[in-house]
């Protein structure tokens, strides 16, 4: 198959993109890659797909969202993320759908905590918005598409680099297994979370 990994510089990306690399044609695309997108800029999408051309599937790991009081001084700093994480995933799938060829399959990102953590109230409406909007899309994919979304929480690897308990994390290698078993098998507008194996 071939596919495109967008935010494949990122911890998750970069691990989904190197294990399907062993079996498919990866395009790997991010910010700061050779081939570039930036979610929060819609055009940048367009321009990727007049790039890469028509693909199997599309992966989104891209989506980073940050822990924001909910008494931030401004509406904008509270709502930041909401633009890339939300809507920008919102307008990848649109296009993807135009991209993918029939049978083929689009994941996007959201995320959990196991627990309420203070400055999450932000991203948890983004990603409930964001995991419910994938439940109602599934129903309009055209000629037998599919769209789910990963939800995983903290990752081990990314708990050490900011040097807090890695033990509250689910190690990449696991989560990485959650979007290869969406793109190759059958769900639609599912949420999987991935957890330690």
């Amino acid at each position: 198959m071939k596919i495109l990994v967008i935010g494949a510089t990122g911890t998750i990306g970069r691990a989904v993109a190197d294990v399907l690399e062993t079996e498919h044609e990866v395009i790997r695309a991010s910010r700061n890659g050779s081939t570039r997108v930036d979610l929060e800029i819609p055009a940048s999408i367009d321009v990727l797909f007049g790039t890469v051309g028509t693909v199997d599937a599309v992966i989104c790991c891209a989506a980073s969202g940050h822990l924001t009081p909910l008494a931030s001084p401004s509406d904008d700093e509270f709502t930041l993320g909401l633009k890339g994480k939300l809507l920008g995933q919102v307008a990848l799938l649109r296009r993807s759908v135009q991209h993918v060829r029939d049978g083929g399959s689009i994941t996007l990102t959201s995320g959990t905590f196991q627990e309420s953590t203070p400055g999450s109230s932000f991203g948890a409406l983004v990603n409930a918005g964001l995991e419910a909007f994938v439940r109602a899309a599934a129903i309009e994919m055209p000629r037998r598409l599919r769209v789910n979304v990963v939800s995983p929480g903290w990752v081990t690897e990314t708990l050490e680099k900011l040097g807090m308990d890695p033990r509250g994390g689910t190690p990449v290698r696991d989560v990485t297994h959650a979007y290869i078993d969406v793109v190759i098998g059958q769900m639609q507008g599912q949420t999987l979370t991935p957890s330690p194996r």
